[in-house]
Parts: structure tokens; C-alpha cells; sequence
């Protein structure tokens, strides 16, 4: 029998066009679907879409977990589509009746180059050289050849009188791998370095990946680069992608775009035909003005034919973005002469074309005013071979400072250090504040036209650029598949239910107009929010050590994940999206050292000397990863499989560590903790496992599972000494140590989602030991375990603990507790103006804010978190003083997070 899951567009209605394709990841439940090539895509009338289907994940006993499926490109694409599993019914359509034909997918592969073509495009990609791609043609037009990466270096900054030299870089190929072909989809990625154009220095690595369609007409590009200078002496001072435009036509049928605020375009000929003291003829203007072809010279006005040489051509335009609230436009008619401002405005879509009568080239980058400074170039629009640059950071801007904030104000010694640590909330350790190896991804469309486009058009390419069409599952769904543990769509049946969820949209509203309001935009910082408020200044403590930056602390990245999946909203889903990218490649080391470890929440982002799988853990990508199948988030979750082997260089409790003897990397005996490291750990080795099946993630999985149900205390023991070669636990530890930051960075959603996946009854007695115990009273806990727990901190964090063992174990007594714990542990969430908005009026701030004095990102979080999981484990209602509620356990040993 065919099954048919609804797949709908996350943004409500269906997109205008879809010029380009669309990709989105979708999961089934286990031992459902055996493979993907048993899927189909139908639409609203059942009848069957041309698509491409390959595995994501599959569940420990092969059968698919989540799938990569691809649309390729349409103009009128449907409201709504539905994925079948099964054999085709007589009312589905089946292969032989697809609806809309879309061309073939062709790549060819030689030992010089690779060549796509979608039916409509033919890019080709040469092996070496400094093009990432050599041509983009359209229907056999030339319309952009020889895309190079570029980027300015300087050794030094102005920060006197004296002249500053910039080198120039423009980015070497090194290889280029076809890493999908199918029917509607083609992945081509790109990897080098940048290489000085006058001397031998090489830096900038990168990646980019190319993605094609069956029947586009647009490319989307993904650039990757990691930062690997040296951070008192490079300073990178333009970030770009430049792309050669061959014209052919004459300078009055060459046409310019560029998008402004809201919509707007700034619209205009090269040679501008209106506006002069002789009018060409109505024909003629209106030709021009909507970029079609101008009537035959011989039909003009001769007042106007035979003055052209003496009308000026505009050769080069430049829009910059060099904040988030605003951009100016000017032109100029050659190098030499004066440039002539155009306008201006607050925040630009990030997109321009040129084009003539046989065609043109637009390009589209994502988050251009978030992600400032910005700038959209056009040079030579006069000459035969213009060039298109999308500068990701301007060259107008100020150049790259990486270098860290102060000069470690004396804090030479651990001990040093931890009391710089009791007043600033800072880790700070000489050295440890480097940059080399953060990474940053932008997002670019790429559109070949086959004539100057209509600027309604041209505005659908805008949008499509800056918020990319995305088809997504329902909540309903996604919960039914049983994936990310316990949670639960949103559900406001009951008062209190209700109640809980608006404060859940109060926080994300406030978060996201903070965002807004605080500026919390830039190149190195978007997607990032803040720690801790400062009430005095009424200020996020943006300057004050580990108050700054978040840097995943407390898990908001979880909170946002979960928020979006019970509730569909895509503004939720953008704010995690953009989240993931920054911490997933700002946040964490790509190369060196200490690679595939995370900072610390700090002042800048790669400031903290804490660096730790808790911030690189796979638990916050993996997320993006299923839902839209993005390969650059697979390349940061591949970089964490060897992660157990940074252990190895940097113990990250150094510091603190009473016991030399549980850190012996000489002996191959590490100490790692059972809570944030371990909790990454199995959520880097589940994930691996489950994307590829490698049987060393599985068996270190599995191995450290049994060993810590093997430990006396299992849990609760803290920490254990890892044989790194052998991949398991030293089982004969028995000691208590507990920590209240154990359990908020991912163990929690990883252990239950473990324990329904595969069967160990003495991990899971293990767990739920620990779930019992945490809240429990001292007198319960010594009759358990023989003395009382310390270490007992965010109590309405570990509600959920509680709520888990209440659920697995059907007790009531837990779910009243967990619930309890709830009301009474959120100290400043529960506090009367936690949920109440204050504004804030200049003088005493720079622009008029919302404040929530007693908001902070950890509370946030964990506070978000904890409704979800209790609400989805044990249901009921919050206790309206703290006193007990009523409350109705609605899971079981068998049916938690299904």
C-alpha cells in the first residue's frame, strides 16, 4: 500500500519560480522505507515530479532514516507536494507519467575539466588554474566566464600617518570533484588556496561547492574559507568572487541592476536615452527603461541619433554595505574620473545584473546587509568584457583586526587566570585567544539570462537569492517519524499548555528583536546573540569576558532546533539556521591544533582559552544537516569524527584538575567526562554512524555505552579514563562527581534518543539512575548511593531529567517533581517582569530597546528546553505558585519520544 507524507513550503505560499531547484531532507520511521530509490514525489493531483532521492541516515538495522530528496527547476511550481513510499497505485502517477518533463542532467568528466549541463545552463569547471568555472553559457550564450575568488591582504593598519600597501590574492584551483550526479541534481565542489599575484605566499583555503538542476536557469554557490593567517600581521581587507561579462551590444541596449531596499532596483541604460534636452522618441525611452530592444537608430529623433557619442556611458557602478543600516550607490564614466553618487539607502537585498540584447549575468548573495561589510561591483560595463565582483567583505570597509582585545592584563599562571576568571566571567590563556582556523560560509545565487529580465522578474531572482524556497515536512510528521528524542508539536489544548507556549514565543520574539534592535550583525558575529545582560548600562554585557558572545553556552542552538520542529515557523527556522552557520564554522577550529574543538563563550568568538567539544558538538548541526541535506554542514560533522583524539593535546579541565593521574595521554589513559564530552562524543559517533555506517563510530558507541553502565556508579561517576586506541572506558572507577553543566549541552536529547535506538539495559539503568538521583532529595540520595550529591545547580534545567525517568518509569511522584523543580529552579525566569517588556529611551541608550532585565541566553535555553521535554514527557500542567499540579504522565517505558 503507498503511504503519503504532505510536504508544503516553509514560508506559506509557493514560491513565484523556481529557477534554480530546491533540496530538502525528510526522515522515516525505522523499518519503514528500505531504501530511497523507494521514494516518490507527487503533486497535488497525484501525479508524479521528476525528483532525485539518496540516503542521509539509516537506523541500525538498514532501513532509511532520512533521505536528500531534489526538485529540479520549474516556473510554476506546485502549492504543495507529497513523498510515497510503496508501490505505485493506479491513481499515482508513476515514472512514466511525470508531470512536468524537466531536461537531463549531464555531466561529462574529463582529465582536464568537468562540464554540467541542466538542459538550459553549461557551466565548465577546469581542474587547475585560478577560474573556479571557465564558461556559463545559456542556451549555448556565453554569458560569464572565468569566476575567480579575490582578496586583499595588508601587514599592517593605519593607525597613524603613512601610507598602507594592499597584496592581492586571487584564488588557485587545486581540484574539482563531481561529488553528485543524478537525474536532477549535480554537486561540483572546488577546493584551493588563495596565491599572491606578485609573490609566493599562499593562504585562505577553501571550498566551494557548485549545485545544478535539472532545467535551471540560476547556480547556487556556496563558498567555505578558513581564516589560517597570522592574526598581529594579516589583515584580510577584501573577500570577493569576481565574474567576467562579455557584451556585445551597443551601449544604450546594455542594461544595469542593482537591488536597493524593499524591493526597490535602481534601473538604468549604460548609456542613459532619457532625461536629455532631446527626447529619442517615446518608443525609443520606453524600450530602454524596460530593457528591451531600442528601435533601429533610423527611427529615433536625428536631434538624438546623431548626438549619442556626446551622451557620457557609465562604466562602472559600486554599491556598499559597509553596515547594517546602510548602503550608497555611485558610478563613474572610467578610472580617472570622478565618481557621481547615486543614492543611498538602509538595507540592500545584495543582488545586481548586467546584461545586453543577447544576454547577461546577475549574482545574489545571502544575508548581504546581515553579514556587512558588503559590495556589489561593476567595471567595464562600456568595454567588451565587463566583470561583476560580489565582494563578501568590502575593500572599502576596515580591514580584518583578529588580533585579541587586550594584552592578558598579567595573567601569566593557572592561577592567575582563574582569578581574572572570578571577576570577568573570562578563561583567558596566553596564546589562546587565535583565530587561525575559524571558517565563515556565504551563500550566492548565480542567474544566466537569455535577455535583459523585466525588473518584476528581477526582484523574484532578488528574493529567491536572499531567502532560498524551501520545502520542508510537517511537524506532526517529523514527530511521527521518531527522530531528536522527546518532543512534541505545539499544543495549546489546555490553559496552562497555552500559557507556557506564549512564553515560548515571548523569548523567541525578544531574542529576535534583540537581534535587531542590538545590531547583532557582521561578518564575524551574525547569527551569534548575546550571554548576559547588563541592567546597569542597559546593555548586553558585550564587553565584559565570558558575558559576551554566546557561543552555543547552555544549548540555545537545541532551543531554537526544537522550537522549529514543533512549530513549522520559518522565522524560527532562519534564526536557527543562520545560528548553526555561525557557530558551526566561527565558533569552532577547522584546522590546526586544535581542530574540531569550539570556544568558550567570550568577547570575541575565538577569544576563550576553553576549547571544547561541548561547542563543536555534532548534537547542534545535526539538525540542519537532515532537514535540508546541506553538504557543507555534512564537511563540519565529517571533521569531528577523529575528535576523541584531540584529548590527546589540550586537557580541557587543565586548570582544575585535582588528579594528575586520570590525564595520562602517554599511557593512552585520558580523563573524559561523562557529561559534555562524552555526550559529544556519542552524539559525533552517532551521527557518523549513522551517515556512514563506519564501524568505529558504532563500536566506540556502543563500547563506551556498555561501559558506563558497567561503572559502579554510572553517571554519577563524573568522569573515567578513555583508552583512546581501544575506544572504551575503564569500568573500575568508583567515584561521585557531579556537575551541573553535564547535562545541558546535548546529553539529555542524546541519551534518550540512544536508548530508543538500541538495547542496553545497563546504560539505560545507568541514566536513569541519573535522572532519578539529580533532583532527589540528599536523605534519597545517600540511601541510593551512600552520600548526598553536590554540585546541584539549574534546577528547572534538570526538570526534564526527572520528567524522563517519570515518563520511562510511569511514576507520578517524578512528574510532580519534575514539575516542582520547574517552577521553583527558574529563578529569573520565573521572576514577575521575566516576560514583561521594558523600553528603554535615549538619552540613556543610543536608540530606543526592548529590555527583559532578567532574560539570559542560559536561561533561555534551558528554560525553553525544559517545557518541551516535560510537556512532551509527562504532559500536564505548571504548578501556578510552585506547589504541586496536576499532573498526567502521558509516556511509558515503550513509547517515549515515539
Amino acid at each position: 500500500m503507498t503511504q503519503h507524507a504532505p510536504i508544503t513550503w516553509i514560508d506559506g505560499e509557493p514560491p513565484a519560480g523556481l529557477s534554480g531547484g530546491t533540496t530538502w531532507g525528510m526522515p522515516f520511521q525505522r523499518g519503514t522505507v528500505p531504501d530511497a530509490a523507494a521514494l516518490r514525489v507527487l503533486d497535488t493531483t497525484g501525479g508524479a515530479i521528476k525528483a532525485q532521492t539518496w540516503p542521509l541516515a539509516t537506523w541500525p538495522d538498514g532501513s532509511l532514516k532520512w533521505a536528500g530528496i531534489a526538485l529540479g527547476a520549474t516556473d510554476q511550481p506546485a502549492a504543495a507536494y507529497s513523498v510515497a513510499r510503496g508501490a505505485p497505485e493506479a491513481h499515482d502517477g508513476g515514472p512514466a507519467t511525470v508531470v512536468e518533463p524537466s531536461p537531463e542532467m549531464t555531466v561529462t568528466e574529463t582529465a582536464e575539466s568537468v562540464i554540467v549541463s541542466t538542459g538550459v545552463l553549461e557551466i565548465v569547471f577546469r581542474r587547475s588554474g585560478e577560474a573556479l568555472f571557465s564558461e556559463l553559457k545559456r542556451n549555448g550564450v556565453l554569458v560569464a566566464k572565468d569566476a575567480q575568488l579575490v582578496s586583499l591582504l595588508q601587514t599592517e593598519l593605519a593607525e597613524g600617518a603613512g601610507s598602507i600597501t594592499r597584496e592581492g590574492f586571487t584564488g588557485n584551483v587545486e581540484s574539482v570533484t563531481v561529488e553528485q550526479h543524478g537525474p536532477v541534481r549535480a554537486v561540483v565542489r572546488v577546493e584551493g588556496r588563495h596565491k599572491s599575484d606578485t609573490t609566493s605566499k599562499e593562504w585562505l583555503p577553501f571550498t566551494v561547492r557548485f549545485y545544478l538542476y535539472a532545467g535551471a536557469r540560476s547556480v547556487r554557490m556556496m563558498h567555505s574559507f578558513i581564516w589560517d593567517g597570522e592574526a598581529e600581521q594579516d589583515f584580510l581587507a577584501g573577500l570577493g568572487v569576481h565574474f567576467t561579462v562579455p557584451l556585445e551590444s551597443r551601449l544604450h541596449d546594455r542594461h544595469v541592476r542593482i537591488a536597493g531596499a524593499d524591493g526597490g532596483f535602481l534601473a538604468e541604460g549604460v548609456r542613459g536615452l532619457t532625461g536629455l534636452r532631446r527626447d529619442p522618441g517615446e518608443t525609443v525611452r520606453r524600450a530602454q527603461i524596460s530593457g528591451q530592444p531600442t528601435p533601429p537608430l533610423a527611427d529615433w529623433s536625428p536631434l538624438v541619433s546623431e548626438r549619442l557619442h556626446l551622451i557620457p556611458a557609465w562604466n562602472d557602478y559600486t554599491l556598499t554595505q559597509l553596515s547594517a543600516d546602510g548602503f550608497e550607490l555611485r558610478k563613474r564614466t572610467a578610472p580617472g574620473h570622478g565618481w557621481v553618487g547615486i543614492s543611498g539607502g538602509t538595507r540592500s537585498a545584495g543582488f545586481c545584473s548586467l546584461s545586453d540584447l543577447r544576454g547577461g549575468f546577475g549574482v545574489g548573495v545571502r544575508d548581504f546587509w546581515q553579514s556587512h561589510p558588503g559590495q556589489l561591483d561593476i567595471r567595464g560595463a562600456a568595454t567588451p568584457e565587463a566583470s561583476v565582483t560580489a565582494w563578501l567583505h568590502s575593500p572599502e570597509a576596515q580591514p580584518m583586526d583578529l588580533r585579541f582585545y587586550h594584552d592578558g592584563l598579567g595573567q601569566d599562571t593557572f592561577r592567575e587566570q582563574l582569578e581574572g576568571l572570578e571577576i570577568t566571567y573570562e578563561d583567558y590563556e596566553p596564546g589562546f585567544g587565535n583565530p587561525r582556523g575559524i571558517a565563515r560560509t556565504h551563500e550566492l545565487t548565480l542567474f544566466a539570462y537569455d535577455a535583459t529580465p523585466s525588473t518584476e522578474n528581477l526582484a523574484i531572482d532578488a528574493n529567491a537569492a536572499s531567502t532560498p524556497p524551501l520545502l520542508q515536512p510537517s511537524p506532526e510528521y517529523l514527530h511521527a517519524a521518531g527522530v531528536f528524542g522527546d518532543w512534541a508539536p505545539v499544543d495549546r489544548t489546555t490553559t496552562a499548555r497555552a500559557a507556557l507556549e506564549d512564553k515560548l514565543d515571548f523569548l523567541f520574539d525578544f531574542y529576535r528583536g534583540q537581534t535587531e534592535q542590538r545590531r547583532w550583525y557582521g561578518f564575524w558575529n551574525y547569527g551569534d546573540v548575546m550571554h548576559t545582560y547588563d541592567t546597569d548600562r542597559h546593555v548586553w554585557r558585550y564587553d565584559v569576558g565570558g558575558y559576551a558572545w554566546d557561543n552555543s553556552e547552555l544549548s540555545p542552538d537545541l532551543w531554537l532546533w526544537y522550537m522549529y520542529l514543533r512549530s513549522g515557523r520559518a522565522d524560527v527556522f532562519r534564526f536557527a539556521e543562520a545560528m548553526t552557520r555561525h557557530t558551526g564554522e566561527v565558533d569552532v577550529y577547522h584546522l590546526g591544533p586544535w581542530r574540531g574543538l569550539g570556544s568558550r563563550h567570550n568577547v570575541q568568538h575565538w577569544g576563550c582559552s576553553a576549547k571544547q567539544l561541548r561547542i563543536s558538538t555534532p548534537a547542534y548541526r545535526r539538525f540542519y544537516y537532515y532537514l535540508t541535506a546541506d553538504e557543507r554542514t555534512g564537511d563540519l560533522l565529517t571533521e569531528l569524527v577523529d575528535s576523541d583524539q584531540n584529548f590527546l593535546g589540550l586537557d580541557p579541565v587543565r586548570k582544575v584538575r585535582p588528579d594528575a593521574d586520570t590525564y595520562r595521554p602517554d599511557r593512552g589513559a585520558l580523563g573524559v567526562g561523562l557529561g559534555t564530552d562524552w555526550g559529544s562524543l556519542a552524539a559525533t559517533w552517532l551521527t557518523d554512524w549513522e551517515r556512514t555506517g563506519n564501524p568505529r563510530s558504532r563500536d566506540r558507541l556502543l563500547g563506551t555505552m556498555a561501559d558506563i553502565g558497567a561503572l559502579k556508579y554510572g553517571f554519577l561517576t563524573g568522569e573515567a579514563l578513555y583508552d583512546l586506541d581501544a575506544g572504551r572506558f575503564d569500568a573500575g572507577r568508583e567515584v561521585i562527581s557531579v556537575s551541573h553543566l553535564s547535562a545541558v549541552f546535548g546529553l539529555v536529547e542524546i541519551c534518550s534518543e540512544l536508548i530508543n535506538l538500541v538495547q542496553d539495559s545497563a546504560f539505560e539503568e545507568a541514566w536513569l539512575q541519573y535522572c532519578r538521583l539529580f533532583l532527589a532529595s540528599p536523605s534519597e540520595q545517600i540511601t541510593e548511593v551512600g552520600q548526598p550529591l553536590a554540585g546541584i545547580y539549574l534546577t528547572q534545567a534538570h526538570s526534564r531529567l526527572s520528567a524522563y525517568a517519570a515518563a520511562r518509569l510511569g511514576s507520578s511522584s517524578l512528574a510532580h517533581r519534575a514539575w516542582e523543580s520547574f517552577a521553583e529552579g527558574g529563578e529569573n525566569l520565573n521572576h514577575s517582569e521575566a516576560f514583561t517588556l521594558k523600553k528603554i529611551l535615549p538619552p540613556y541608550v543610543l536608540q530606543p530597546v526592548d529590555e527583559a532585565p532578567t532574560v539570559s541566553t542560559n536561561d533561555t535555553a534551558q528554560f525553553g528546553l525544559a517545557v518541551i521535554q516535560n510537556l512532551a514527557l509527562i504532559g500536564g500542567e505548571l504548578p501556578p505558585n510552585g506547589g504541586p499540579g496536576v499532573v498526567s504522565p502521558v509516556g511509558s517505558v515503550g513509547s517515549v519520544g515515539s
